[in-house]
């Protein structure tokens, strides 16, 4: 009778060995300590995600099959195509400038001792909420110059170099010798040498008049010219003042532009003082006074940054503000791990430093650059806080995005199927982003 083969003899069969995995675990225990987890991700990410897929192919009730109408609407609605071009304006536009700001803030401050300072103050906004961010917005792009400080600082430099008028509301009252004409006024009959002109106004507050005008004195008749005073001709109190005259309290109109038309033409013309007189020459003689439409004009109130052409790049600046300091601070992690040697030897062989930045520094920085912007083209396909905050409701509809027009269909229109297939849509949209990255990564691990 032939015995057994000893154990771990040449061609005994091998005993059965438990499973484990390479950190020397049992799968049946590592699996069980990633149970939970898989319960919670099927709960709050696997199964929303199908829900929603179903719900997609249903009618408003969720009752009856719609097929793919819903999808249809994407395409057709035209709510759905305004937020699908702003979200195509911002996938272009949003990461690549501020991962360009990133890149030059990190090689900027990499030479300063002050960098450090610098990367905190625009690294801070990261910690504020899109909501407090978009509140702030709100404020700085508001239209009022004296709240919006976009505006402040606008219109201090257009006011800079073209000075606004003073008179905007200024207009003739009762029983004027001006009448309209092209936007201005004009006086209802010639006017004389030696004889002084009285060309009377109202309708500017108190506090509008400007620093210098002083009090309005009667012009005096002077010999081949036309004198007269134009004048703010409003006393407070009832029944106190002379109409028609400079009274005590009454204040000139400093650089009112005056001018003599003959036959349609300026023949002369000149700018009152401050006590609001005036003096033209000889040949303004026969002619009607004109003070012409510039005097009155409104005063430049900046730009309308929440309207319809500027609300989109206007929100995008207020997100570039505040993730430009999350792409610095990643980029110069990256910059860090640079090797000096190949910056140093790029110089010593002559290299400008822009050729060393454009020729060495961007492309060693490459695969960071790459993580910093499909990081922000799937952050601001999700974008909604700042649009739904920054935009007032009359824009709303010009800056609308694709998770902005998710929320309106399916809490204030009551479209859940519509909903639906816009958040199946964003999946589809995030998912090529996703898969790049996740193949870029595989990459730099082989390498």
């Amino acid at each position: 009778m032939a015995t057994p083969a000893a154990v771990g003899a040449p061609g005994a069969p091998t005993p059965p060995r438990s499973r484990k995995s390479v950190t020397g675990t049992r799968r049946t225990v590592a699996a069980l300590f990633l149970l939970p987890a898989l319960v919670l991700l099927g709960a709050l990410v696997v199964y929303p995600i199908g829900y929603s897929v179903v719900r997609s192919f249903y009618d408003q009730s969720g009752d009856g099959f719609a097929g793919v109408d819903n999808y249809k609407a994407l395409f057709t609605d035209d709510g759905i195509r305004t937020a699908l071009k702003n979200n195509i304006i911002w996938v272009v536009f949003a990461p690549t400038v501020a991962t360009a700001l990133g890149l030059i803030f990190a090689v900027l401050t990499e030479r300063v001792r002050w960098g450090t300072a610098f990367k905190l103050v625009v690294f801070m906004p990261m910690a504020i909420s899109m909501l407090a961010a978009g509140i702030i917005f709100r404020l700085v792009y508001d239209q009022d110059p004296d709240k919006g400080v976009a505006n402040a600082v606008w219109v201090g430099v257009h006011d800079t170099f073209a000075q606004a008028s003073a008179f905007p509301k200024a207009h003739p009252g009762r029983d004027s010798p001006l009448r309209a004409d092209q936007g201005g006024f004009i006086t209802r009959t010639p006017v004389r040498a030696g004889t002084p002109v009285a060309l009377p106004l109202v309708g500017v507050a108190p506090d509008q008049m400007p620093d210098d005008a002083k009090k309005a004195v009667r012009a005096q008749p002077e010999d081949g010219k036309v004198t007269g005073t134009t004048w703010q001709d409003f006393t407070r109190g009832k029944g106190v003042g002379t109409l028609g005259a400079p009274d005590p309290s009454e204040v000139g109109y400093p650089g009112m532009r005056i001018e003599a038309v003959k036959d349609g033409k300026v023949v002369a013309s000149t700018k009152a003082a401050a006590d609001g007189t005036f003096s033209l020459p000889a040949k303004a003689d026969g002619a009607q006074l004109r003070l012409p439409a510039s005097n009155f004009k409104e005063a430049y109130n900046g730009l309308d940054w929440l309207g319809p052409s500027l609300v989109t790049p206007s929100i995008i600046g207020s997100y570039i503000w505040m993730w430009a300091g999350f792409a610095m601070v990643l980029i110069a992690a990256g910059l860090a791990g640079v090797p000096r040697e190949l910056l140093e030897a790029a110089r010593v062989d002559g290299a400008s430093e822009w050729q060393v930045f454009r020729r060495v520094t961007v492309p060693l920085l490459a695969p960071v650059l790459a993580v910093v912007t499909v990081t922000l083209m799937i952050n601001v396909l999700k974008v909604f806080d700042l649009v739904f905050i920054i935009a007032p409701g009359s824009s709303q509809d010009d800056a609308n995005v694709l998770a902005l027009e998710l929320y309106r269909k399916g809490f204030s229109e009551d479209q859940p199927g519509i909903a639906s297939a816009i958040a199946v849509f964003l999946l589809l949209l995030v998912i090529p982003v996703m898969w790049f990255n996740v193949r870029r990564l595989r990459r730099e691990v082989r390498r």
